[in-house]
């Protein structure tokens, strides 16, 4: 029979992410609403294993759904990696009477959940990421404002890029995923998109594009890259000394981190905060919350962090049409 949770902790690890705020605030009202006691980590595992607990009530929690970034500050921590951190984690848990913890985080975060489900910590992971790259659900909180950061300012530099007809090269975020550039490029009618997924590195294919364009009567381009090809201001150079065109390179870069959540983002973190809190409240632990085809669901961490995600052929084959 498992055990009855008493107290349950939340933090928050990795990058931060839009609606990062909306999920604590759900899982800490979820909680109350249960008869649970709530604590907060601040600065995710490295404050777990320093102690920075503190008990959670639901005015703690007020006028925070709006904000971007995270209220429990966020760190990386090598130290959680090793298993004599690990340890450490779970000995503090158990001191503090924490028997569920929520994670919000990506991938790497998770890591620390499964290790401490294995020390008996009940752990749900929820999917706390800009960067759509966790394959277990159709959607991460904080995609949606990121995306929409990124779209508003790529419109800014088009209007610029077209009075001057330029060419610009805009950087987006995503690590080695490609979906903020995919999401991005289209709704930005961008002339080329760089995903990390597919990109060959012909830069000079990028090139003959750029003229090909210029003899229709474009007079300006855009090229969105994403952040794991990068090295957009040499790649603006060579492309300005190949074309005899002005070209200039923008990295985005933190901005798309930041900012007011989306309703979206609000509503879905809302609802996983609210989905984790059952999960843990059902004696459940190693598991990932996630939404798949307009569900909530939740996946064993195992076999979350062995799914592998790719850029839909689909979508990416509009991509290259829509560009001509």
């Amino acid at each position: 029979m498992a055990k009855e949770i008493k107290k349950i902790g939340v933090l928050t690890s990795g990058g931060d992410a839009p609606g990062m705020n909306a999920a604590i605030r759900s899982v800490v009202r979820s909680a109350i609403s249960k008869g649970k006691k709530v604590v907060g980590i601040q600065k995710g595992y490295q404050g777990l294993l320093n102690e920075e607990i503190a008990e959670m009530q639901a005015w703690n929690v007020s006028d925070t759904i709006q904000r971007g970034g995270t209220v429990l500050r966020t760190a990386r921590c090598e130290e959680f990696k090793t298993e004599e951190g690990q340890e450490r984690g779970a000995e503090v848990c158990r001191k503090y009477g924490i028997d569920g913890l929520v994670v919000i985080g990506g991938d790497g975060s998770y890591r620390g959940a499964q290790a401490l489900s294995k020390k008996g910590i009940n752990t749900i992971g929820l999917p706390g990421t800009i960067d759509l790259d966790i394959a277990c659900t159709d959607y991460t909180i904080g995609f949606d404002t990121a995306i929409n950061t990124a779209m508003q300012a790529i419109d800014k530099i088009r209007d610029t890029s077209s009075s001057h007809e330029r060419c610009s090269i805009i950087e987006v975020m995503g690590r080695n995923a490609g979906f903020i550039a995919l999401w991005c490029g289209v709704s930005t009618g961008a002339e080329d998109i760089l995903l990390p997924e597919k990109y060959e590195f012909k830069e000079q294919e990028i090139i003959d594009n750029i003229i090909a364009n210029r003899k229709k009567g474009k007079t300006f381009h855009l090229i969105i890259n994403a952040e794991g090809i990068g090295h957009s201001t040499s790649m603006a150079r060579r492309i300005e000394a190949a074309t005899g065109i002005e070209t200039r390179a923008t990295i985005l870069g933190y901005m798309q981190r930041g900012g007011s959540p989306t309703c979206k983002d609000r509503f879905y973190a809302s609802m996983m905060g609210a989905y984790a809190v059952e999960l843990l409240c059902a004696g459940k632990t190693n598991r990932v919350v996630g939404q798949k085809h307009g569900e909530w669901v939740d996946f064993d961490i195992d076999e979350a962090l062995a799914m592998q995600k790719d850029i839909p052929e689909f979508e990416y084959n509009v991509s290259k049409a829509l560009s001509i």
